[in-house]
């Protein structure tokens, strides 16, 4: 099964748009876990079986793992995804950006050494970069357009050809890049009418929208923007609010409860 395929059955089965980041914090692990890359396997494991059947994705974010040494614990982290929870899709939150050589490298690492169903990518150095990754065309490829961050508008907002680069991006994806189908774009949900934009300018494309939770994206001004026809068309991430929402021995329960309310404000506002 495809990316899009897969995404687009988790909408349906577990009514969510919600994805939950993997961002396993050695420092902010409960207490009763060892700060070790075990430990980190042991809390990934228990978040996503309490929230297995709420969510439309996960996505491991790969220097909590590589900061530490982890990469064992990201590998078995997305296989016991594929193993225990095979309907959810694996993102690989990466954000790779290289010449061609290194990008086909990069390519290798997201696709066959993590199995990954989608990894992020940096527009940045253009198509040549990104074309080794969008030529897997049962693999999603998630680009960086408008991101949550303050200094977002350092360089994505400035002037060119008449509008904004990230407007730019938009277009460069929906026109040339997608041409298997299978992109999506990065779009903070810190910047609403930003989201609203973008969506007029890629019809359908799914958004990956970082930026609620901890970062303070407002949720139904956020739906209104970027939500299709069908109310789908939304990936929403969110992690330490979720991850972190006890730091205690009910962390997974906390984690659950977390992932049920963010669902169910979500699914009010894309029903409204």
């Amino acid at each position: 099964m495809t990316f899009m395929a897969k995404l687009a059955a988790a909408w349906q089965h577990n009514d969510s748009l919600i994805c939950v980041g993997l961002d396993p914090d050695l420092a902010r692990l409960p207490a009763q876990l060892p700060k070790t890359a075990a430990g980190i396997l042991e809390f990934n494991c228990a978040i996503i079986d309490a929230t297995a059947d709420l969510v439309c994705a996960y996505k491991p974010q790969i220097a909590y793992f590589a900061a530490c040494g982890a990469e064992d614990a990201l590998a078995k982290t997305i296989a016991y995804i594929q193993q225990q929870h095979p309907r959810i899709p694996v993102i690989l939150d990466a954000k790779r950006g290289d010449i061609g050589s290194t990008a086909e490298q990069y390519a290798q690492e997201a696709f066959v050494r993590y199995a990954a169903d989608a990894v992020t990518i940096n527009p940045y150095m253009g198509y040549d970069s990104a074309e080794p990754f969008l030529r897997h065309a049962d693999k999603g490829v998630i680009i960086l357009c408008r991101t949550s961050n303050p200094g977002a508008a350092d360089y994505q907002d400035l002037d060119i050809d008449g509008g904004k680069l990230y407007e730019k991006v938009a277009r460069e994806v929906a026109q040339r890049w997608n041409s298997h189908g299978n992109c999506l774009l990065v779009m903070g949900a810190t910047w609403p009418e930003q989201v609203a934009q973008v969506r007029g300018l890629v019809g359908s494309m799914p958004l990956l929208v970082p930026g609620v939770g901890a970062q303070g994206g407002d949720v139904a001004a956020l739906v209104r923007a970027g939500r299709t026809a069908d109310g789908t068309g939304l990936v929403i991430n969110s992690s330490r609010a979720i991850l972190y929402a006890s730091s205690g021995p009910d962390f997974a329960a906390a984690a659950r409860e977390a992932t049920w309310q963010l669902r169910a404000e979500v699914n009010r506002c894309r029903r409204d």
